[in-house]
């Protein structure tokens, strides 16, 4: 059993050390999370919510690297009148829902300023609204993937940052009726601590 700890150890040693050979680098983000759920039951346009978290970056070449994220998100979604003729229930005009959502970036610099990024972002649904239950069943899916695409500008050790983001997972846990996908643009700020 110590001979596994102290492989283990080592080996997380040396791949920690590697990367930070090739460049290793951290920080926090927050910003505003604007969305929007395509369904005929939901009001159409974005509506806002925020988001707040961490990141990391790995360097794997003078212009690629890596970039994985955990981020806290509420998104604040308004129903359409449709809503609570379809799915009988009354007096629901908002829905909110709290998402880890946690995106995997590859970015590509092509001057020093301007970074380029495009990648996947799984979202675990961590809570919802108490009355969005129907007969003891979620309405929302727990989980959700997503694909991402946008730019960061970089300012000394600050960056601001925009994306696109396509759902590609059908959110209705409610039934087979309509598809419910996400649509979502992440803007805000972070600064790198190391």
């Amino acid at each position: 059993m110590k001979q596994i700890l102290f492989i283990a150890l080592l080996l997380t040693g040396l791949t920690t050390e590697n990367a930070i050979a090739q460049g290793f680098s951290f920080g926090v983000r927050a910003g505003a999370d604007i969305n929007k759920l395509d369904g005929t039951e939901f009001k159409d346009g974005f509506s806002f919510g925020y988001q707040v978290g961490g990141f990391a970056q790995i360097r794997l070449s003078k212009k690629f690297s890596l970039q994985p994220e955990v981020l806290f998100s509420q998104v604040n979604i308004d129903t359409s009148d449709r809503f609570s003729d379809v799915y009988q229930f009354d007096n629901l005009s908002e829905v909110q829902l709290k998402y880890l959502k946690i995106p995997l970036l590859l970015n590509y610099k092509p001057g020093k300023v301007l970074t380029l990024q495009a990648g996947p972002q799984f979202g675990i649904l961590i809570d919802q609204n108490i009355n969005l239950v129907n007969n003891g069943k979620n309405a929302f899916r727990s989980g959700d993937f997503s694909l991402l695409a946008g730019a960061q500008v970089h300012i000394g050790t600050f960056h601001i940052y925009g994306r696109y983001g396509i759902g590609l997972t059908n959110l209705n846990d409610i039934d087979n009726r309509d598809q419910w996908k996400n649509q979502q643009i992440q803007v805000g700020v972070g600064v790198r601590i190391l």
